[in-house]
């Protein structure tokens, strides 16, 4: 596996591969890789000659009381598994090769959905991740790029950004990869004490029943105050738990059947993210 810091050199690389027509597939990530990162590789690896990986705890997408200072930086342990994954490529820009006119110089904006669920909580959290995205687009230049389904809003972002742009780049999503219990793997799950993490698995079933009640013809309304309640009483602080469109993160028409239930809640000082699609009869 190949390094690079500085993207020029990188991006001499990868166009020699492009004149020898291989195919290069990115997964961009903030580091400290768990199995679901590696799931991501794996996806790519598939679907492509080459995989290039960036490490990049990205400043933008962070709100002033977050925790970009305290995010863990785990840089030679995430290169090793990269390898072993079989990574062709890691990609660890500095600031100022990502923001060479200052962070605030430009920026990349979904407005329809930056704006909802996270982002009404993360005011400015899209606008960073879509930023950001963009400018790793520009270096890298691939055929493919794989994101994870757990950031099920992140990756209809890009997505829209990527076609509204005119990015010639296939978006495509990973399945969540989950702990036994149904956790989401993240990489915030560390923050959880020991006894934190041994409740952490309700938010999936939360998930579940409220997809199980829509599912067999039941009012979204009752199961969602129920599971809001459910994860009040387990010891979380929920900031929501809503029913939307899988296709556009709206609320859904009333004959709309592809659907998608998401929740975001604080456990302790991990905010934990999940969403399960599902199809309505």
């Amino acid at each position: 596996m190949q390094r690079f810091n500085d993207p020029a050199p990188m991006r001499e690389l990868l166009r020699e591969w492009r004149r020898e027509r291989q195919r290069i597939a990115f997964v961009p990530t903030m580091g400290n890789l768990h199995e679901g990162h590696i799931s991501l590789v794996e996806k790519a690896r598939g679907l492509a000659d080459r995989v290039v990986a960036s490490v990049f705890v990205n400043p933008t997408q962070f709100g002033p009381s977050e925790d970009y200072a305290a995010y863990p930086r785990t840089l030679e342990r995430d290169a090793g598994f990269l390898s072993a994954a079989g990574c062709d490529v890691l990609f660890t820009p500095t600031i100022e090769s990502m923001y060479p006119y200052g962070e605030t110089a430009a920026w990349v904006d979904v407005p329809s959905l930056s704006g909802i669920l996270c982002g009404a909580f993360r005011p400015g959290h899209f606008r960073g991740v879509a930023t950001v995205v963009t400018r790793l687009f520009n270096h890298v230049a691939p055929d493919v790029a794989v994101f994870g389904e757990k950031d099920y809003q992140q990756l209809l972002l890009i997505r829209r950004m990527t076609r509204d742009l005119g990015f010639p780049i296939e978006i495509v999503g990973a399945p969540t990869a989950r702990d036994a219990d149904g956790l989401a793997m993240s990489s915030r799950n560390q923050y959880l004490s020991a006894e934190q993490r041994a409740i952490a698995g309700t938010i999936h079933r939360v998930l579940r029943a409220v997809a199980d009640v829509v599912v067999a013809g039941g009012d979204a309304t009752p199961s969602i105050e129920t599971g809001l309640a459910t994860l009040r009483t387990a010891g979380f602080r929920p900031d929501y738990l809503e029913v939307r469109s899988a296709e556009s993160l709206q609320p859904p028409d009333a004959g709309e059947r592809e659907l998608v239930v998401l929740t975001a809640a604080w456990l302790g000082r991990a905010r934990l993210i999940d969403n399960l699609r599902f199809t309505k009869p």
